[in-house]
């Protein structure tokens, strides 16, 4: 256990992520578990259209959230909330029939290819339905009140970004992994509990075109323990609907302050929109969210002021983990004349500014950075 990591759960560490603490120390349900006692007395789920199942998910969406409320005010104990009988279909059962029809023509994120991913690969995530996981272990250089975090990096990328510390998974070779099923995933995430881990920590690469592998894994998994989203967070709207109450924690990237930035230094279009918008949705919900932002050298003007701006005036609630790791990495090593402007690590002054700049809009940040 890192030092920092001992007494760090006070404070406005406590009230920002107390969900996530209190699931952690098992006085409380993990999401994913409460989505299996949310359901239908259904025998099953053919027949219904996709529109139909939209319809569904609305209505035991809001039959989770009353069971979640009465949970987090304590009105509903962990005890009695074991004892409820378990329906015949699952509100979680749902979200992987309604996934897995996402992928028939593939929106799962905002590149909306609309490959079939039962036939082909998608086009940016180069995936079918298949999940490589390239590591799996016990990650004690997370932030503070992740560690020791349950670690599962997944194969593939819907990004390219220029500076990829994971470029070998993400971009180069994303299936050298270990090729994993529903069943063999949640196998991985016992184990890691098993070993210590005090969440399951879905990473990457990114874990977004992983989505029906990993959300069917819960279904086999019946251990309580978070779960957590580690992601560039640029899936779609449509998606983050279905993933919002499955996941205790999540840990969003936050990379860069506006679009053009975006489209240069990981060739995605409208970055800032489609991510600004995501993180909207978590923390209207209160969710415990911590969000990384990495500062770039020569960026902190065009994109580290502009997001701890926007992070303060929407997402008051979060954590912020200002992030000095930033070294060149991948195609800015081997195209140095490209991507001048981030060939180096950032400075001590430029770090400085960043620090200044948080605690001046009075962001959360030195708990966790």
């Amino acid at each position: 256990m890192r030092p920092d990591a001992i007494g760090i759960w006070s404070g406005k560490v406590l009230e920002k992520l107390r969900w996530y603490y209190e699931v952690m120390n098992g006085w409380k349900p993990a999401k994913y578990l409460i989505c299996k006692k949310v359901g239908l007395s259904d025998s099953g789920l053919d027949g219904y259209s996709f529109e139909e199942l939209i319809g569904i998910h609305n209505e035991l969406s809001y039959k989770f959230r009353n069971m979640f409320s009465s949970i987090r005010d304590g009105k509903l104990s962990l005890t009695d909330f074991n004892n409820l009988e378990n329906p015949r279909v699952t509100y979680l059962d749902v979200k992987v029939k309604l996934i897995g029809d996402v992928l028939r023509s593939c929106y799962l994120c905002e590149w909306r290819c609309g490959v079939n991913r039962y036939e082909s690969r998608g086009s940016m995530c180069r995936l079918g339905l298949e999940t490589y996981v390239s590591s799996y272990f016990l990650h004690v250089g997370e932030e503070a009140p992740l560690i020791p975090s349950g670690t599962i990096f997944y194969g593939s990328c819907n990004f390219r970004c220029v500076f990829c510390q994971n470029y070998e998974i993400s971009q180069l070779r994303p299936y050298d992994g270990v090729k994993v099923n529903a069943k063999e995933l949640a196998l991985i995430q016992k184990h890691l509990h098993r070993e210590g881990a005090i969440n399951i920590n879905h990473v990457g690469g990114e874990p977004t075109p992983n989505l029906l592998t990993i959300l069917e894994s819960l279904k086999y998994l019946d251990v309580n323990i978070p779960q957590l989203w580690n992601s560039n967070m640029y899936m779609s709207a449509e998606t983050l609907n279905i993933l919002m109450d499955v996941i205790d924690i999540w840990l969003p990237d936050f990379k860069y302050g506006n679009n053009t930035c975006g489209l240069r230094l990981s060739k995605v279009r409208d970055y800032f929109d489609v991510v600004s918008r995501n993180h909207i949705a978590i923390c209207s919900a209160g969710d415990p969210i911590i969000i990384r932002h990495l500062v770039l050298p020569n960026h902190v003007e065009c994109c580290t002021k502009p997001i701890l701006e926007w992070i303060a005036k929407h997402c008051s609630n979060a954590l912020v983990n200002v992030m000095a790791q930033y070294r060149p990495e991948y195609l800015v090593i081997t195209c140095r004349e490209e991507y001048r402007d981030i060939g180096r690590g950032p400075t001590s002054k430029e770090m400085e500014e960043a620090y200044e700049y948080a605690r001046k809009l009075g962001i959360s940040f030195e708990e966790v950075s």
